[in-house]
């Protein structure tokens, strides 16, 4: 059977040449490795410092083989480490002897060494040193020129920050959320640190030739601030994150089978920039369109509450809640929308809160009744908490409690009548109804 006459993602396991399950491999554990470091740099709001640092790797690479006439990947990162490394060191220095802001600082590190690394590449081009070819590549990365060594190197770094990161995570955890107490706690908090900066030196050395140092600082946090929008755990923003990142990298280096032409670095941003974007409009928490869902769902729940307490204050004038209203009448007390109006009223009909006439008139039923007189009492309360405890004049309270009383909770509830000492009477002189016999709190 021949590679045509299976389905790409079959052929791409069963005739895949061993060039390209290096590229494979090492391109998801690139993925993982700089998903799992990336998580700490991003929660120290240190996201910048992988874009400078990988800028600042580029003469380290350039020294490295002008030193050594080769582009072996050991070498070259060794030589990448300490240019990040110097260029760590620079930012640190410029914020902490001069006026310049850290933000300042990353833009000049990354600047100056990237137009160091880039005379350096010119100087080298035109050596005409025949061992100079693709050098170039560490620009944008050529994924495809990995070969077994650079994976090696790659899997062996990879393992490594996974197993640091193992053995201190507690001690990384808390100095990424809580530095000042990691200090006065007995951590080393300037080892646990410097740890991770090097964690982001090696990431950045091994991902150069795979992304380039234009695209490596995506790969670093792209995955954690994707991995973010979905949890507030630490271990399963790294789990998620680690595995953002790798799935990234599989689908850069399976696009790049599918299409020689098309570079693998590229598509890995790609591929975790589109995960991200899918987590910023669909994660569960923090995603746009179930925030919209929700901001919907407390609308309509909103004008249900208020269009019942409506009836329920109309009913309170006359003395009897046998009432019925129309939509008129109850838009000169509530306004909003005719068709907003009309729409709601529908739907506490269906749900037995309202009934209405054959007129078209609108009424509460006892279900709606009891709904309502509760909306009534904690509006109340709120108001004569507002004006004992907060000393706020009764005309400076009703819109606070407007809002209010939709999100108080039967136990917040019980705690103010406790704390109140039961009021029968609010601010405006106005009876704050009881409970009713099997009132509905939901």
């Amino acid at each position: 059977m021949s590679d045509g006459d299976l389905p790409p993602w079959i052929a791409f396991f069963t005739f895949s040449s061993v060039n390209t399950i290096n590229v494979l491999i090492g391109c998801v554990m690139l993925g993982v490795a700089s998903g799992l470091v990336g998580c700490f740099a991003f929660l120290r709001k240190r996201a910048l410092i992988g874009d400078a640092l990988a800028h600042a790797a580029l003469p380290g690479v350039c020294v490295a083989f002008m030193l050594t006439g080769t582009k072996d990947p050991l070498i070259i990162l060794v030589g990448a480490m300490i240019s990040c490394w110097i260029g760590a060191f620079s930012v640190e220095w410029i914020v902490h002897n001069t006026r310049c802001k850290e933000d300042s600082a990353l833009g000049m590190v990354l600047s100056v060494y990237f137009g160091v690394g880039m005379l350096l590449l010119s100087v080298i081009q035109q050596s005409g040193a025949a061992s100079q070819s693709g050098l170039d590549h560490f620009l944008f990365g050529k994924a495809a020129a990995l070969v077994a060594r650079d994976v090696q190197v790659i899997g062996f770094v990879s393992v490594g920050i996974l197993v640091v990161l193992f053995l201190g995570y507690k001690e990384f955890k808390l100095v990424s959320f809580d530095p000042d107490f990691a200090a006065v706690s007995g951590v080393p908090s300037k080892l646990i640190i410097a740890t991770l900066a090097t964690m982001v030196v090696l990431t950045v050395g091994i991902g150069l030739q795979t992304v380039g140092v234009v695209l490596i600082a995506a790969l670093l946090i792209t995955p954690a601030a994707a991995a973010r929008y979905w949890t507030d755990n630490l271990r399963r923003m790294l789990i998620l994150s680690g595995v953002f990142g790798g799935l990234s990298g599989a689908v850069g280096a399976y696009v790049s089978y599918l299409s020689p032409r098309m570079p693998t670095g590229p598509w890995i941003v790609v591929s975790v920039s589109t995960l991200f974007l899918l987590s910023l409009l669909f994660a569960r928490k923090r995603g746009v369109l179930p925030r919209v869902i929700r901001a919907a769902r407390s609308r309509r729940s909103t004008n249900r509450e208020n269009i019942l307490r409506t009836l329920y204050l109309l009913g309170e004038r006359v003395g009897t809640w046998d009432d019925y209203h129309s939509i008129g009448e109850l838009l000169q007390h509530r306004p909003m929308p005719a068709w907003r109006m009309a729409r709601t009223l529908n739907s506490l009909e269906r749900d037995g809160y309202v009934a209405e006439t054959a007129q078209g008139l609108y009424g509460l039923t006892k279900k709606g009744r009891a709904r309502a007189e509760r909306l009534t009492r904690l509006h109340r309360l709120w108001e004569v908490y507002l004006t004992q405890r907060l000393e706020l004049a009764p005309d400076h309270v009703h819109d606070d409690a407007e809002e209010i009383e939709h999100i108080i909770t039967p136990e917040l509830e019980a705690r103010l009548m406790e704390s109140l000492e039961h009021p029968t009477i609010d601010p405006h002189d106005r009876a704050i109804p009881g409970l009713i016999e099997g009132e509905n709190h939901g």
